[in-house]
């Protein structure tokens, strides 16, 4: 496997020798002071290039960079749809021996707005000393922030309301929708009240990552496995047991949040927990959710 010292080199020569590219960019894991360091961490190239098209015409260009197993072209790709059109091209290549390339083409009419962007980035090329006239954002767009009290409701809301389409889905016996809503839009709402925990238990100091990956060093033992217990296997009984201690969990952070940002809370959570166990215990023949005379 290439060390870093042979990748970035390569990835400079390259970068060097074609006159089309004029500035070349490191970002991600590998100046993340915070990241420890393995193997699997990727290279996270951004080639600033004059235009795009002769490196689009033929891909075969990418061939020096090494034999691979894999590419992806997500910019060019119909499934899955990309959110939005842009003007940069991405290449995500695994190579034999391991290494992992996220090369993107952005063009340099852009350098100025995607430096303005935060990111923790280090300019490895600059031929053309555009740097000494452009204002460098090296931010990290992870870091967190104090949440306003309307945020602080509307995450609430969120994860109340969609649970209710969880049990609805789990009632019906709809096991990919239920495990959808669960760990798509509930859990969202979960991480998000969880770092805004751990950002007023930090000052606002701690970095959870992407996709909250640094979260375990940050959380009190007894918090993590409560979080332990959201995570359900593939049958209902655990999924039900599952929704419940994400509501007992997503409570206590309620409740801790609102007592330490003096926030007015929500307090439907209650009520919604009694819906969800109605419909949990609710007969499969049933045709009303509240029987009558028991509401």
């Amino acid at each position: 496997m290439r060390n870093e010292h042979e990748m970035l080199s390569m990835i400079l020569a390259i970068a060097s020798e074609n006159d089309l590219i004029r500035m070349v960019e490191l970002n991600g894991s590998r100046i993340d002071g915070q990241r420890t360091k393995d193997p699997f961490q990727d290279y996270d190239i951004v080639y600033y290039v004059e235009t795009l098209q002769p490196f689009l015409a033929d891909h075969s260009w990418l061939d020096c960079f090494g034999e691979r197993i894999m590419m992806q072209m997500p910019d060019s790709m119909l499934v899955p749809p990309s959110a939005k059109k842009r003007e940069s091209f991405a290449y995500l290549i695994l190579f034999t021996d391991g290494n992992r390339i996220d090369l993107t083409l952005t063009p340099v009419s852009l350098i100025s707005e995607s430096m303005a962007k935060e990111e923790p980035r280090r300019i490895l090329l600059d031929k053309d000393d555009r740097l000494s006239s452009i204002k460098v954002n090296t931010g990290n767009p992870y870091r967190l922030r104090a949440p306003g009290q309307q945020a602080f409701f509307d995450s609430a809301n969120e994860f109340w309301w969609v649970s209710t389409y969880v049990a609805k889905a789990l009632w019906r016996h709809e096991l990919p929708l239920a495990k959808e809503m669960m760990d798509g839009p509930v859990r969202k709402m979960l991480m998000l009240m969880l770092t805004w925990h751990i950002g007023i238990e930090s000052n606002f100091t701690a970095d959870p990552g992407k996709s909250g990956r640094n979260i375990e060093q940050y959380v009190e033992s007894e918090m993590w496995n409560k979080l332990l217990l959201t995570y359900p296997d593939g049958k209902y009984e655990q999924i039900w047991s599952s929704l419940f201690a994400m509501g007992a969990l997503f409570e206590e952070l309620t409740d801790r949040i609102a007592e330490s940002l003096q926030f007015e809370r929500p307090t439907y959570g209650k009520d919604i927990t009694a819906y969800l166990k109605q419909i949990e215990q609710l007969p499969k023949d049933s045709e009303s959710i509240y029987p009558l005379g028991k509401q």
